[in-house]
């Protein structure tokens, strides 16, 4: 497959009678957005709200995060099997309005939703406190049950992030960049000296608000697969859970996965990125061994030289992360790990709950434990009522002023596991 994505570079974002682009500014209408989000009878009411960086505002409980982008050409549209009709996306041309995002926000629906800051000490742990944000605060109409609350937040943030989209579907972008993936065997051929490196990328599908979506199929439903990168770029997996902040995949990492970009970049220089193997995290041992040893088989089909595997979340995932490492290493491949770690305050504990021998290569994207201290912020968009309850927060956690002592993995994507962030660990 051959996408061309179409970046346009949003510098500001602002309120306006139309939604467009103009000079590098996001014009959004509050209203159509309202309109768009009271679609849905579940939803009580809602608000729209901007946050842009360096502002001093503090955004909780978040819930996902998603870029605006809009299917220019080629087959398919945005977010297939969810916002669209089922339909193999990843080809043609996309435009996305980077720079800027859709958040949703509100009332908690789980206790593992998160914050963000935009300005002070603790907006340096998230990308989004860099970017130009229109905030979707829900709130749910009385006696919703929590998972149709999810649902309803869920669809809600997609069909604004659509139709916010559609404003870049006629600008010329800032930049473009093109992605190809051939046919396995046209792949091959095309480096045949170069190591053939594919990326495992797990998806959270452990149920009661831990899932993910893959073309609108929850993740616990299929079995390991194979995929091309650029399906991703075009929404084909979207973000429907509640997992820990500082390492969940919002649907906006899925779009922006650092893993393909840098395997893109670094295609027909010193690897032949194949493609991605798609599978998801099990609760039950059976499970965890029938999809790894999927995973392996495919690594051996494939002839892997390498691969990277990243994981959403941590403790029971950690056993599917270790068994896909130990069976890709028994097919043939190097592996490389990527997660974050969760060694306890005093940084004492097992960093990760299971280990293998064969993972004997790790990338280290923090540590969620850690302590910090948040300032109080102007406003608050959301509400702080729920913090002392969110993973991360603890009894005493929110100040009379509303500064907020807290663990580090209450932010969102502080750690996340697939490398979009700043923070790593070392060996001495």
């Amino acid at each position: 497959m051959r996408l061309e994505l179409g970046k346009i570079h949003i510098n500001d974002v602002q309120f306006g009678e139309v939604t467009k682009v103009e000079n590098g500014v996001l014009y959004v209408n509050s209203e159509e957005i309202k309109r768009i989000v009271l679609e849905d009878d579940m939803i009580k009411s809602v608000k729209v709200e901007l946050a842009r960086p360096g502002e001093s505002i503090r955004i909780a409980p978040v819930k996902d995060v998603i870029e605006p982008r809009v299917k220019v050409s080629g087959k398919g549209a945005i977010f297939p099997g969810m916002i669209n009709k089922v339909k193999t996306v990843g080809s043609g041309r996309t435009h996305a309005l980077v720079g800027s995002t859709v958040i949703t926000c509100g009332k908690i629906v789980g206790f593992q939703e998160g914050i963000i800051d935009m300005s002070g000490p603790v907006a340096q742990y998230t990308p989004f406190s860099k970017t130009n944000n229109v905030c979707v605060v829900l709130e749910p109409r009385e006696g919703l049950e929590t998972h149709e609350y999810e649902g309803a937040a869920r669809m809600a943030g997609l069909r604004v992030a659509t139709y916010i989209g559609e404003a870049g579907r006629n600008v010329e972008p800032d930049e473009l960049v093109v992605y190809e993936t051939k046919p396995y065997l046209e792949q091959v051929k095309q480096y045949p000296d170069l190591p053939k490196v594919g990326y495992i990328h797990m998806l959270q599908s452990q149920g009661l608000l831990h899932d993910t979506y893959y073309y609108g199929v929850d993740a616990k439903q299929i079995v390991p697969t194979l995929m091309c990168p650029t399906e991703i770029m075009d929404g084909a997996i979207t973000s429907g859970n509640c997992v820990a902040p500082c390492d969940k995949v919002t649907t906006f990492h899925h779009l922006n996965n650092p893993v393909i970009e840098d395997l893109y970049k670094r295609h027909g220089k010193d690897v032949n990125f194949i493609g991605v193997i798609l599978t998801n995290e099990n609760v039950f041992l059976a499970d965890k061994e029938r999809c790894s040893d999927m995973v392996g088989n495919l690594v051996e089909f494939l002839g892997l030289d390498g691969v990277l595997i990243t994981e959403e979340g941590y403790g029971n995932p950690d056993t599917d992360l270790m068994m896909n490492c130990k069976k890709a290493t028994l097919a043939g491949a190097k592996v490389v790990l990527i997660t974050d770690e969760f060694p306890g305050r005093d940084g004492k504990s097992q960093s990760l709950a299971d280990a293998t021998s064969e993972a004997d290569a790790l990338v280290s994207c923090g540590q969620g434990n850690i302590i910090i201290n948040f300032p109080p912020m102007d406003r608050v968009i959301g509400t702080l009522d729920f913090v002392e309850t969110m993973i991360g927060g603890y009894e005493g956690s929110l100040k009379e002023d509303g500064s907020i002592e807290a663990e580090l993995q209450i932010v969102i994507a502080a750690t996340i596991a697939n490398g979009y962030n700043k923070l790593a660990a070392r060996t001495y």
